[in-house]
């Protein structure tokens, strides 16, 4: 399938690994100009250096916002026709190994930054009467994960405010829509078998067979698989999918809205 992405704009942050590079890539593969963005610009410059004609690269955290103003202009200053909302996530633990520090720390991380971001350029996207706006979080949304309970707090806040927000500027031909991994070979799911070995006191490998024997299809997702649909929901063929939250878990998820 043409995705038709070719000579359109994308924003994508959090782009020097995981998910974020996969979807960059993929993009870019498809004829796309992405600015990408992340803390680590000579890691984008090395991973990217293929590139160069197609890219533009932002450096800063996402919680700061000089980096939200960077961006902002950006989109701005040239047509954009979407951006995809990605970042790590917040420490793992449960409930009571949790603090406020933690909490307020993971509220900046998973959530306030792209609040922030979304009402700086929804309504340029809505005068524009066109724009893609992806959330990556988490399967937590749907099912929560014992061991992650800040990520199940602020991760479901975020799915709210996207909801509410596409609601709010559909007649604009703006999508807003969450994507919600399960576990995926990259760097992020590493933390979370760690806690498990922990916990379990069994080695790394040990506690990633296990986890993997959980996943219907017997496996992790692979990145690019998850950047082929991040792809898709980008292009001008996704028009009619707005509001949603979508899994992309193997299977993971028992409910029947999975």
């Amino acid at each position: 399938m043409d995705l038709k992405l070719t000579d359109q704009r994308f924003v994508v942050c959090g782009a020097s690994s995981g998910f974020g590079e996969a979807i960059a890539r993929q993009i870019l593969q498809e004829g796309a100009y992405v600015v990408l963005v992340a803390r680590r610009g000579d890691m984008l410059r090395d991973k990217f250096s293929h590139f160069k004609e197609q890219t533009e690269i932002i450096e800063g955290s996402l919680i700061y916002s000089e980096t939200l103003d960077k961006i902002e202009k950006s989109v701005k200053a040239e047509e954009t026709h979407g951006i995809v909302l990605n970042a790590g996530g917040p420490p793992t633990g449960t409930p009571l190994e949790t603090n406020m520090d933690d909490w307020d720390s993971s509220w900046q991380l998973v959530m306030r930054w792209k609040v922030d971001l979304a009402l700086r350029l929804a309504p340029y996207f809505k005068q524009k009467e066109y724009g893609r706006m992806v959330f990556i979080e988490s399967q937590s949304v749907k099912q929560p994960l014992p061991s992650l309970a800040l990520s199940n707090s602020f991760r479901a806040g975020v799915v709210g405010f996207v909801k509410s927000l596409a609601l709010e500027v559909a007649k604009s031909g703006v999508t807003a829509n969450v994507l919600a991994p399960g576990s995926h070979e990259t760097p992020a799911i590493e933390r979370v078998i760690e806690k498990n070995r922990g916990s379990l006191n069994i080695s790394f490998e040990e506690a990633k067979e296990e986890m993997e024997e959980n996943i219907p299809v017997g496996r992790m997702g692979k990145a690019e698989e998850f950047a082929s649909l991040v792809a898709w929901l980008l292009s001008p063929h996704a028009g009619y999918v707005t509001g949603q939250t979508i899994s992309h878990d193997g299977g993971s998820i028992k409910g029947l809205f999975g």
